[in-house]
Protein backbone atom coordinates (compact mmCIF):
# COMPACT_ATOMS: atom_id res chain seq x y z
CA UNK A 1 0.00 0.00 0.00
CA UNK A 2 1.50 3.34 -1.05
CA UNK A 3 1.89 6.12 1.49
CA UNK A 4 -0.29 9.24 1.21
CA UNK A 5 1.91 12.33 1.26
CA UNK A 6 1.07 14.94 3.91
CA UNK A 7 0.29 18.22 2.19
CA UNK A 8 1.36 21.53 3.73
CA UNK A 9 -1.42 23.65 5.24
CA UNK A 10 -0.97 27.33 4.41
CA UNK A 11 -2.37 29.56 7.15
CA UNK A 12 -1.86 33.19 8.20
CA UNK A 13 0.83 34.60 10.48
CA UNK A 14 -0.50 37.03 13.09
CA UNK A 15 1.13 37.92 16.39
CA UNK A 16 3.59 35.05 16.18
CA UNK A 17 0.86 32.45 15.65
CA UNK A 18 -0.53 30.65 12.62
CA UNK A 19 -4.33 30.99 12.67
CA UNK A 20 -6.71 30.15 9.88
CA UNK A 21 -8.71 33.08 8.57
CA UNK A 22 -11.60 33.91 10.88
CA UNK A 23 -13.93 33.97 7.86
CA UNK A 24 -13.25 30.34 6.99
CA UNK A 25 -12.78 31.30 3.33
CA UNK A 26 -10.07 30.10 0.99
CA UNK A 27 -9.19 30.12 -2.68
CA UNK A 28 -7.64 27.29 -4.71
CA UNK A 29 -4.12 27.84 -6.04
CA UNK A 30 -3.34 25.94 -9.23
CA UNK A 31 -0.22 25.42 -11.32
CA UNK A 32 0.13 26.07 -15.05
CA UNK A 33 -1.36 22.65 -15.79
CA UNK A 34 -4.49 23.51 -13.82
CA UNK A 35 -3.60 21.11 -11.01
CA UNK A 36 -4.45 22.07 -7.43
CA UNK A 37 -1.36 23.04 -5.40
CA UNK A 38 -2.95 24.23 -2.19
CA UNK A 39 -5.94 25.95 -0.64
CA UNK A 40 -4.90 29.46 0.43
CA UNK A 41 -6.57 31.46 3.21
CA UNK A 42 -8.64 34.40 1.93
CA UNK A 43 -8.04 36.99 4.64
CA UNK A 44 -10.85 39.21 5.85
CA UNK A 45 -11.04 42.70 7.31
CA UNK A 46 -11.13 41.14 10.79
CA UNK A 47 -7.87 39.29 10.09
CA UNK A 48 -6.30 42.59 9.06
CA UNK A 49 -7.55 44.34 12.20
CA UNK A 50 -6.13 41.56 14.37
CA UNK A 51 -2.81 41.90 12.58
CA UNK A 52 -2.72 45.68 13.19
CA UNK A 53 -3.37 45.12 16.91
CA UNK A 54 -0.48 42.65 17.02
CA UNK A 55 1.81 45.03 15.12
CA UNK A 56 0.96 47.96 17.40
CA UNK A 57 1.56 45.85 20.50
CA UNK A 58 5.01 44.89 19.24
CA UNK A 59 6.04 48.38 18.12
CA UNK A 60 7.19 49.88 21.44
CA UNK A 61 9.58 47.04 22.16
CA UNK A 62 10.90 46.63 18.61
CA UNK A 63 11.40 50.35 17.91
CA UNK A 64 13.44 50.86 21.10
CA UNK A 65 15.55 47.71 20.69
CA UNK A 66 19.25 48.28 20.13
CA UNK A 67 19.96 48.74 16.42
CA UNK A 68 22.77 46.20 16.59
CA UNK A 69 20.37 43.61 18.01
CA UNK A 70 17.92 44.26 15.17
CA UNK A 71 20.84 43.68 12.83
CA UNK A 72 21.60 40.35 14.49
CA UNK A 73 17.97 39.24 14.10
CA UNK A 74 17.79 40.16 10.40
CA UNK A 75 21.02 38.26 9.83
CA UNK A 76 19.53 35.28 11.67
CA UNK A 77 16.55 35.42 9.31
CA UNK A 78 18.97 35.16 6.38
CA UNK A 79 20.67 32.19 8.05
CA UNK A 80 17.35 30.39 8.46
CA UNK A 81 16.40 31.09 4.85
CA UNK A 82 19.69 29.55 3.77
CA UNK A 83 18.86 26.47 5.82
CA UNK A 84 15.48 26.11 4.07
CA UNK A 85 16.94 26.69 0.64
CA UNK A 86 15.50 23.62 -1.04
CA UNK A 87 12.01 24.16 0.39
CA UNK A 88 11.86 27.69 -1.00
CA UNK A 89 13.18 26.55 -4.38
CA UNK A 90 10.55 23.80 -4.54
CA UNK A 91 7.76 26.28 -3.80
CA UNK A 92 9.03 28.76 -6.34
CA UNK A 93 9.11 26.00 -8.95
CA UNK A 94 5.57 24.92 -8.04
CA UNK A 95 4.51 28.48 -8.87
CA UNK A 96 6.07 28.33 -12.33
CA UNK A 97 9.74 29.30 -11.93
CA UNK A 98 12.50 27.29 -13.53
CA UNK A 99 15.12 25.70 -11.29
CA UNK A 100 17.68 28.35 -12.25
CA UNK A 101 15.26 31.26 -11.78
CA UNK A 102 14.11 29.89 -8.42
CA UNK A 103 17.68 29.53 -7.18
CA UNK A 104 18.54 33.05 -8.33
CA UNK A 105 15.47 34.54 -6.66
CA UNK A 106 16.16 32.76 -3.38
CA UNK A 107 19.82 33.75 -3.28
CA UNK A 108 18.96 37.37 -4.12
CA UNK A 109 16.33 37.39 -1.35
CA UNK A 110 18.86 36.08 1.18
CA UNK A 111 21.46 38.62 0.09
CA UNK A 112 18.85 41.39 0.37
CA UNK A 113 18.12 40.42 3.98
CA UNK A 114 21.85 40.45 4.79
CA UNK A 115 22.15 43.87 3.10
CA UNK A 116 19.49 45.40 5.36
CA UNK A 117 20.93 43.63 8.41
CA UNK A 118 24.09 45.61 7.75
CA UNK A 119 22.19 48.91 7.58
CA UNK A 120 20.30 48.54 10.89
CA UNK A 121 22.94 50.40 12.91
CA UNK A 122 24.23 52.68 10.14
CA UNK A 123 21.33 54.57 8.54
CA UNK A 124 21.06 56.79 11.64
CA UNK A 125 24.48 58.28 10.89
CA UNK A 126 23.57 58.82 7.25
CA UNK A 127 20.26 60.59 7.89
CA UNK A 128 20.96 62.40 11.18
CA UNK A 129 22.24 65.97 11.33
CA UNK A 130 23.59 68.64 13.66
CA UNK A 131 21.89 71.80 12.43
CA UNK A 132 23.33 75.34 12.59
CA UNK A 133 21.01 77.72 14.47
CA UNK A 134 21.24 81.43 15.28
CA UNK A 135 20.98 81.00 19.06
CA UNK A 136 22.83 79.42 21.98
CA UNK A 137 21.54 75.91 21.28
CA UNK A 138 22.59 72.58 19.91
CA UNK A 139 20.05 71.43 17.33
CA UNK A 140 19.92 67.72 16.44
CA UNK A 141 17.74 65.94 13.88
CA UNK A 142 17.50 62.13 14.15
CA UNK A 143 15.32 59.53 12.39
CA UNK A 144 12.75 57.53 14.33
CA UNK A 145 10.49 54.73 13.05
CA UNK A 146 7.10 55.75 11.69
CA UNK A 147 5.07 53.02 13.41
CA UNK A 148 2.80 50.38 11.92
CA UNK A 149 3.28 49.97 8.17
CA UNK A 150 0.75 48.23 5.92
CA UNK A 151 2.44 46.66 2.90
CA UNK A 152 0.97 45.20 -0.30
CA UNK A 153 3.75 42.99 -1.66
CA UNK A 154 4.43 42.62 -5.41
CA UNK A 155 1.81 40.53 -7.20
CA UNK A 156 4.05 38.93 -9.83
CA UNK A 157 6.92 38.12 -7.53
CA UNK A 158 6.95 35.65 -4.67
CA UNK A 159 9.82 35.48 -2.18
CA UNK A 160 12.07 38.31 -3.37
CA UNK A 161 9.17 40.76 -3.47
CA UNK A 162 8.21 39.79 0.07
CA UNK A 163 11.72 40.26 1.45
CA UNK A 164 12.28 43.51 -0.48
CA UNK A 165 9.13 45.03 1.00
CA UNK A 166 9.53 43.79 4.60
CA UNK A 167 13.27 44.11 5.29
CA UNK A 168 13.64 47.94 5.09
CA UNK A 169 10.54 48.43 7.25
CA UNK A 170 11.73 46.26 10.13
CA UNK A 171 15.38 47.29 9.78
CA UNK A 172 14.21 50.82 10.63
CA UNK A 173 12.32 49.71 13.75
CA UNK A 174 8.82 49.63 12.29
CA UNK A 175 6.32 46.79 12.60
CA UNK A 176 4.23 45.73 9.63
CA UNK A 177 1.19 43.94 8.24
CA UNK A 178 1.88 42.46 4.81
CA UNK A 179 -0.45 41.14 2.14
CA UNK A 180 1.40 38.51 0.12
CA UNK A 181 1.00 37.99 -3.60
CA UNK A 182 -2.39 36.51 -4.45
CA UNK A 183 -0.96 34.72 -7.50
CA UNK A 184 2.20 33.44 -5.79
CA UNK A 185 1.51 33.09 -2.05
CA UNK A 186 3.30 29.82 -1.23
CA UNK A 187 6.59 31.30 -0.03
CA UNK A 188 4.85 33.76 2.30
CA UNK A 189 3.90 31.27 5.00
CA UNK A 190 7.16 29.35 4.70
CA UNK A 191 8.89 32.72 5.17
CA UNK A 192 6.66 33.30 8.21
CA UNK A 193 7.91 30.00 9.65
CA UNK A 194 11.45 31.33 9.19
CA UNK A 195 10.53 34.56 11.00
CA UNK A 196 8.94 32.59 13.83
CA UNK A 197 12.22 30.74 14.49
CA UNK A 198 14.61 33.66 14.02
CA UNK A 199 14.29 35.52 17.36
CA UNK A 200 11.99 38.09 15.75
CA UNK A 201 9.47 39.17 18.42
CA UNK A 202 5.85 38.20 17.84
CA UNK A 203 3.85 40.85 15.99
CA UNK A 204 6.76 42.63 14.31
CA UNK A 205 5.82 41.05 10.98
CA UNK A 206 2.29 39.79 10.29
CA UNK A 207 1.56 38.03 7.00
CA UNK A 208 -1.83 37.74 5.32
CA UNK A 209 -2.85 36.01 2.11
CA UNK A 210 -5.81 37.00 -0.01
CA UNK A 211 -7.03 39.62 -2.44
CA UNK A 212 -5.76 43.18 -2.64
CA UNK A 213 -9.01 44.12 -4.36
CA UNK A 214 -10.82 43.28 -1.14
CA UNK A 215 -8.27 44.50 1.41
CA UNK A 216 -6.51 47.56 -0.04
CA UNK A 217 -9.21 49.93 1.19
CA UNK A 218 -8.93 48.57 4.74
CA UNK A 219 -5.14 48.91 4.62
CA UNK A 220 -5.51 52.61 3.83
CA UNK A 221 -8.44 53.53 6.12
CA UNK A 222 -7.37 51.90 9.38
CA UNK A 223 -6.63 54.74 11.80
CA UNK A 224 -3.81 52.91 13.60
CA UNK A 225 -1.77 52.39 10.44
CA UNK A 226 0.89 55.07 9.98
CA UNK A 227 2.08 54.34 6.43
CA UNK A 228 1.09 52.28 3.41
CA UNK A 229 3.58 50.84 0.93
CA UNK A 230 2.28 49.22 -2.24
CA UNK A 231 4.33 47.32 -4.79
CA UNK A 232 1.29 46.47 -6.91
CA UNK A 233 0.82 48.16 -10.26
CA UNK A 234 -2.95 48.64 -9.98
CA UNK A 235 -3.85 52.29 -10.73
CA UNK A 236 -7.41 52.16 -9.35
CA UNK A 237 -6.25 50.68 -6.05
CA UNK A 238 -3.36 53.12 -5.80
CA UNK A 239 -5.76 56.05 -6.26
CA UNK A 240 -8.06 54.72 -3.53
CA UNK A 241 -5.15 54.20 -1.15
CA UNK A 242 -3.87 57.73 -1.72
CA UNK A 243 -7.31 59.24 -1.15
CA UNK A 244 -8.03 57.20 1.98
CA UNK A 245 -4.62 57.97 3.45
CA UNK A 246 -5.69 61.57 4.05
CA UNK A 247 -7.97 60.40 6.87
CA UNK A 248 -5.07 60.32 9.33
CA UNK A 249 -2.33 61.72 7.08
CA UNK A 250 -0.70 58.37 6.35
CA UNK A 251 2.40 58.33 4.22
CA UNK A 252 1.93 56.43 0.97
CA UNK A 253 4.77 54.98 -1.08
CA UNK A 254 4.12 53.47 -4.49
CA UNK A 255 6.60 51.14 -6.18
CA UNK A 256 5.54 49.63 -9.49
CA UNK A 257 8.32 47.03 -9.46
CA UNK A 258 10.66 45.28 -7.04
CA UNK A 259 13.13 47.97 -5.99
CA UNK A 260 16.86 47.39 -5.69
CA UNK A 261 17.89 47.46 -2.01
CA UNK A 262 19.06 50.86 -0.78
CA UNK A 263 19.01 52.76 2.56
CA UNK A 264 16.49 55.29 1.27
CA UNK A 265 13.80 52.62 1.51
CA UNK A 266 14.55 52.57 5.24
CA UNK A 267 14.45 56.38 5.37
CA UNK A 268 11.03 56.48 3.67
CA UNK A 269 9.55 54.93 6.80
CA UNK A 270 11.25 57.23 9.31
CA UNK A 271 10.07 60.40 11.02
CA UNK A 272 12.64 63.10 11.75
CA UNK A 273 12.70 64.29 15.37
CA UNK A 274 14.48 67.58 16.04
CA UNK A 275 15.78 68.36 19.52
CA UNK A 276 16.94 71.73 20.86
CA UNK A 277 19.46 71.74 23.71
CA UNK A 278 20.56 75.02 25.35
CA UNK A 279 24.27 75.85 25.52
CA UNK A 280 25.22 77.31 28.89
CA UNK A 281 26.78 80.77 28.73
CA UNK A 282 30.10 80.12 30.51
CA UNK A 283 30.84 83.80 31.12
CA UNK A 284 27.47 84.41 32.79
CA UNK A 285 27.83 81.30 34.89
CA UNK A 286 31.23 82.43 36.25
CA UNK A 287 29.90 85.90 37.01
CA UNK A 288 27.24 84.40 39.24
CA UNK A 289 29.73 82.82 41.69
Amino acid sequence: MSRIEIQKTYKLFIGGQFPRTESGRYYPLKNKKGELIANICLSSRKDFRNAVVAARSAFASWSTRAAFNRSQILYRIAEMMEGRKQQFIDELMLQGASSKAATTELETAIDTMVYYAGWCDKYQQLFSAVNPVASSHFNFSVPEPTGVVAILAPENNSLLGLVTSIAPAIAGGNTCVVLASELMPLCAITFAEVLNTSDLPAGVVNLLTGSSQELHAHFSTHMDVNAVVTYQNKPDEIKTIQQNASLNVKRVFVHTAVTNPNPYLIFDLQEIKTTWHPIENIGSAKAGY
